[in-house]
């Protein structure tokens, strides 16, 4: 694409172009936000970041061959390098991503899910059951991207701008014209997805998280950002869940179609006789869904009342898409999620649930699904990431120490704090009147002490890390899998029994 043409797409204040190059002449093949990737026909767009600040890397990109950037303000840079300077980076990040890609997201369908929890599990099972209904879907979220048969993963729940744009520009490219998105508050806030036209959004509940130093700095912070996706990216049809009581301040704005989902009360989407149902590695649900007027029952892999909330969010999607009952709920029936209520029988009879349940609010809705189950022991493996949301400490503690029958404290991306410390004030939560708990900063030693320890009938948590593949340890992405510990595991006391 030719610079010219380019920058025609966003604002900008001044242009500083020393070398006299003509815009119309100079080829630029890629955009990039990270200095490390930055080379010879790249455009380096400076990004404000909560920890750095991407103008103080500008001479690093210059370093590795790019002469093209994109700023805020002036940067020291030799006379051969091109500048443009605008009022805000990430919004010109989005919309020069949008034109480089050949705006994707205005040939596609897009399905946009936010909320404090629930954004996966309900992501995943409108992907599933799409993708199995012959409607070919892609997904974007916490779990990564799926569209055919393809995988990549992601940092954020919300990538970036430009690789948000480059994964749809991909999806279209196989055919894929369907997108289900989690939307976090902060891709909201950092204008990632600025310029893009939801068409169904998808609100699931609310309730105080990402809140602290480097993500909001209080819950009105919080629940402003996630009202934004209904009220400024042009929704059709918004489904909501009439039951959280944030609900009205989120949605209630939105100039569209809306459907509620109720579990307690009367709604366009509402749930009755919910069942629980426990057998070998399946922990499930099963509850009767009314819609006009209309009964049909509902059977689903995860357990709990949430899990209800998530199957009636897709199910009112996937029949604002057209599907009818009897598809969608045949599809649902066998979906599983990796990492969310990941259920595996140990050959003892115990049963380890792995879950990304990761701040207050999660691990005790998880703790208490699961205690409808009827465990012998509820034993709850859980720690605290490093470096930032340090109040989810008090949470997790807090929840863990009065909802569980045993707790083992560890690690969970400590990254550079020291992990017997985030252990120690996690412990502080916990007193006499509590559970017991024992404390093994390595994550792995612990998760096998939970299992080594285990008898017939207890449910153990591994929470926090869900479907994640790493911990991060001083700064190091380190490879770690809970699923192929817990796999090993059974794979070794198979043999010996």
């Amino acid at each position: 694409m030719i610079l010219k043409d380019l920058i025609s797409v966003i604002d900008y204040n001044e242009v500083i172009n020393r070398s006299g190059l003509d815009t119309s002449d100079i080829p630029v093949l890629s955009l990039c936000s990270d200095s490390r990737t930055a080379c010879a026909g790249s455009m380096f767009v400076c990004i404000n970041g909560s920890i750095a600040d991407g103008h103080d890397y500008a001479k690093a990109a210059y370093s590795g061959g790019c002469r093209i950037f994109v700023t805020e303000h002036r940067v020291s840079l030799p006379d051969d390098a091109f500048v443009v300077i605008t009022p805000d980076t990430r919004v010109a990040l989005a919309k020069l991503s949008a034109h480089f890609f050949g705006y994707p997201a205005d040939k596609m369908r897009i399905i946009g899910i936010t909320g404090t929890k629930g954004k996966t599990t309900s992501s995943l099972l409108i992907y599933n059951i799409l993708n199995e209904s012959g409607i070919s879907a892609g997904y974007i979220g916490s779990n990564g991207v799926y569209y055919r048969d393809k995988y990549f993963s992601t940092v954020n729940t919300t990538p970036e701008s430009y690789d948000l744009h480059e994964h749809m520009r991909r999806m279209l490219d196989e055919g894929v014209n369907t997108l289900v998105m989690e939307v976090s508050s902060q891709a909201l806030k950092l204008a990632r997805v600025a310029g893009i036209k939801f068409d169904i959004c998808v609100f699931t509940n609310l309730s105080p998280d990402h809140i602290g130093e480097f993500e909001h700095p209080d819950f009105e912070d919080y629940k402003n950002c996630k009202r934004t996706l209904f009220t400024d990216y042009g929704a059709e049809y918004v489904v909501y869940n009439g039951d959280d009581e944030h609900a009205s301040d989120i949605v209630g704005t939105a100039r569209c179609e809306k459907a509620s989902i109720s579990v307690h009360s009367g709604a366009d989407f509402s749930a009755d006789n919910v069942t629980y149902f426990r057998s070998p590695a399946n922990i499930g649900v099963s509850f009767e869904c009314t819609h006009e007027n209309k009964t049909f029952p509902v059977a689903l892999s995860f357990p709990g009342e949430f899990s209800v909330y998530n199957a009636l969010m897709a199910i009112a999607v996937c029949m604002r898409l057209g599907l009818g009952a009897g598809v969608i709920t045949k599809a649902m029936r066998h979906v599983r999620i990796k990492g969310r209520f990941e259920a595996h029988e140990l050959p003892n009879g115990a049963t380890v649930v792995i879950d990304y349940a990761h701040n207050g609010v999660s691990l005790k809705a998880a703790l208490n699904a699961l205690r409808m189950y009827d465990p012998t022991r509820l034993v709850c493996l859980f720690g605290a990431i490093g470096g930032r949301t340090k109040m989810r400490r008090a949470e997790l503690g807090l929840v863990a120490s009065r909802d569980a029958d045993f707790c083992i404290l560890t690690s969970d991306n400590p990254d550079n704090e020291s992990p017997n410390a985030i252990i120690g004030e996690i412990a502080s939560y916990f007193t006499a009147g509590t559970c017991p708990y024992v404390a093994i900063a390595d994550r792995k030693k612990a998760i096998e002490y939970a299992l080594s320890h285990s008898s017939k009938g207890d449910i153990i948590l591994l929470a926090g890390k869900g479907h994640e593949s790493y911990q991060i340890i001083k700064g190091v992405r380190e490879d770690f899998s809970e699923t192929e510990i817990v796999e090993s595991f059974c794979r070794e006391h198979s043999q010996v029994e």
